[in-house]
């Protein structure tokens, strides 16, 4: 079952005016859209975008009757041309979970999981062109060990994308137990980890194939002009490189003070100006995360537009 992580907290960040235009830029199952959509009046709006088809078929038949509601399928790094198709140039906020649905998770032909094998597709947009099968049967070995190390902060990189290298040069790697075996031979095996030796390279070629990185730094640029003064941007991060991108982001928004040489200060920041909701990123509750163990690793962290 789905559970959309830090719900009350997400809201309490997102929400400061009942009659805006809201965003989720991360529908998912659409668990924090419909707390949105209660939290708004009749004339308040919510647009959800998913880059996933399976994910905006699975909610549209919940809001088929709701006139405040329009879902987009695209990614999120388009978001403000599509908003602006709809004659939208300013909204009241955005929320982006940046976690792996569950539902992708668990779909075994998504092929997103060690956990069942599947093929090894990553895919968040089914009709993007390069799987993790493509990546992972083409790119260098040098590639390999770059993106392992970057996205997935593992220090065995090179040694599993020689070993990545080794094993399609006798045959193509196709599956995702056959991916997740020859990081776990690369890595020594379990040897009592409480965590599956593939985890961390699973998750730096599911950021490399659907481009996770760039993707949210492109929506922030955008969504940071779009929000109105007093308005929100929430976000939900699940691993350091993700929530240090948004925290360096926001900061460089958030005006500074610097010495003049003649005497006197100014104020240093990129424009528009942001203000920290918080001044460190909330974590979820030990009930929460004894509840629902995705939320072990997240981090919310949200800005106010206007400082």
């Amino acid at each position: 079952m789905h559970i959309p992580v830090m719900l009350k907290e997400c809201l309490e960040g997102l929400i400061t005016d009942p009659h805006g235009i809201y965003v989720d830029g991360t529908l998912g199952n659409a668990g924090h859209s419909k707390a949105i959509l209660k939290q708004l009046d009749k004339d308040g709006m919510l647009i959800g975008f998913d880059r996933d088809m399976d994910a905006i078929n699975r909610v549209k038949e919940q809001f088929k009757a709701e006139s405040r509601v329009k879902l987009i399928h695209d990614n999120y790094e388009n978001m403000a041309a599509r908003l602006a198709d709809l004659g939208i140039q300013k909204v009241q906020g955005l929320l982006l979970d940046l976690g792996v649905s569950s539902f992708q998770l668990d779909e075994a032909d998504r092929g997103f999981s060690f956990m069942r094998d599947g093929p090894l597709d990553m895919r968040m947009d089914q009709t993007a062109t390069t799987t993790a099968a493509d990546l992972v049967n083409t790119a260098s070995e040098q590639e390999l060990a770059d993106l392992i190390y970057r996205y997935g902060e593992d220090r065995s990189s090179r040694r599993i994308a020689r070993m990545i290298v080794e094993a399609r040069s006798r045959m193509q790697i196709e599956t995702t137990a056959q991916l997740a075996g020859i990081v776990e031979r690369a890595k020594g095996g379990r040897r009592g980890r409480k965590t599956h030796p593939a985890t961390k390279t699973f998750q730096a070629v599911r950021m490399a194939v659907n481009e996770e990185l760039s993707g949210i730094e492109q929506v922030l640029e955008q969504m940071v002009e779009c929000v109105v003064d007093g308005g929100r941007i929430v976000v939900l991060t699940f691993h350091s490189l993700e929530d240090r991108l948004v925290k360096q982001f926001f900061n460089r928004h958030v005006p500074r003070e610097e010495s003049l040489q003649q005497g006197g200060v100014r104020r240093v920041f990129d424009e528009p100006a942001v203000k920290w909701i918080w001044k460190k990123p909330l974590v979820a509750s030990e009930e929460e995360q004894a509840r629902n163990p995705r939320s072990r690793s997240a981090k919310l962290r949200a800005i106010e537009v206007g400082g």
